[in-house]
């Protein structure tokens, strides 16, 4: 029998209408998944709308047999080994199915991406740079795309005897391959690295996953560097969540006249690190003073939502319409403590009248 906490747990987080900031906040409020999802109702109809549909207990068993019959586990964003540097961000993933060795996740760890086309130049200088830093006991982070990815992984495998290694993040489910021609490399990183994914097994990937994925290699590292990328890539959307959670962002210079040096010789212009050598990387992510390190363990959850009055949630409603908003904004306007704010946007998103945005922003949708 799969462990009923478990199931409740996949439940929620399987559960639409109920994403990452979410799932967090019921989980603070409650305690448990259990008392979380008995509660749903309650909350989506102070909030106008129906309660979400909760997935069934059978689809999270499923699941949990699933991942135990590849050799995997779950790793809820509550455990205490659920890595500290990707808990930190509000949109963190609420469980993660994870493959390998996860001690990589207690290494110091830096993200590497880069071009899919990449140049046979950027590819020998990722490897070689990636193979340095885990020579130096970094743990290397990337998503097993062709080009730069491929050759970042490569570098940092072989050297898992001097503490460092790769860890693979893919956009489907844990037993899904991609690209096809990465099936060994893949296959490697789950049994000599560490394999990531966040959707349920069996979940091919799709274009809208990338960006899931890349948050994920952005959150798990202290840095992020871009090798070889063109302008609106997806490694630059790596590089930006990178800036946006506080990390550093390094970039590899190139010549101005190839297409492929662009977005990294942009980065740079935009006040990226540039970045020569794996001691150029080495310097940027050690602090100077050993009391600056963050502990890994570190949360930034805040104060458990309270019940809201009608008119507190009155007054917080007339505040939001169809253009996004920040929640700090909100705060500051309504002059309401943020944890009844949080409680009244919980209630609005339970019952399918909240929209979430990136950088934390909200909007009120239609009517459900």
């Amino acid at each position: 029998m799969a462990d009923a906490d478990a199931v409740s747990r996949i439940r929620l987080i399987r559960t639409a209408q109920i994403g990452p900031v979410t799932y967090r906040q019921l989980i603070a409020r409650f305690g448990n998944a259990g008392a979380a999802i008995e509660a749903l109702p309650g909350l989506a109809r102070r909030g106008g709308g129906r309660a979400p549909v909760v997935a069934p207990a059978a689809l999270a068993e499923r699941e949990l047999t699933a991942v135990a019959k590849l050799g995997a586990r779950h790793l809820f964003v509550e455990d205490a080994d659920y890595p500290g540097l990707l808990a930190e961000l509000d949109d963190a993933p609420p469980v993660l199915t994870v493959r390998g060795d996860a001690g990589l996740l207690r290494r110091t760890t830096v993200a590497m991406v880069g071009a899919r086309n990449a140049s046979a130049a950027a590819c020998r200088f990722a490897r070689q740079l990636a193979f340095q830093l885990a020579d130096h006991g970094v743990a290397v982070v990337s998503g097993l795309a062709r080009g730069v990815d491929t050759a970042a992984h490569v570098g940092a495998i072989d050297q898992r005897q001097s503490g460092g290694g790769t860890i693979g993040v893919i956009a489907g489910g844990i037993d899904m391959i991609y690209p096809p021609e990465n099936a060994d490399l893949q296959e490697r990183i789950a049994t000599e690295g560490l394999l990531i994914a966040e959707q349920p097994p069996g979940t091919e990937p799709r274009a809208r996953h990338f960006p899931y994925r890349n948050r994920i290699i952005a959150g798990l590292s202290v840095g992020t560097l871009v090798v070889e990328a063109a302008p609106k890539s997806g490694s630059l959307i790596t590089a930006r969540l990178a800036g946006e959670a506080g990390r550093e962002v390094m970039a590899v210079p190139g010549s101005p006249l190839d297409p492929r040096a662009q977005g990294c010789n942009g980065l740079i212009r935009d006040g990226a690190i540039l970045i020569q050598s794996a001691a150029d990387i080495l310097e940027t992510i050690r602090p100077i003073d050993a009391r600056m390190v963050r502990s890994p363990g570190t949360r930034f959850d805040g104060p458990p939502p309270e019940d809201a009055s009608d008119l507190e949630r009155r007054d917080l409603v007339s505040l939001l319409g169809p253009v996004p908003v920040s929640v700090d904004e909100l705060i500051r306007q309504s002059g309401l403590p943020p944890a009844i704010v949080q409680t009244v946007l919980l209630e609005l998103e339970l019952a399918g009248r909240l929209e979430r945005h990136a950088a934390g922003r909200v909007s009120l949708g239609a009517e459900p």
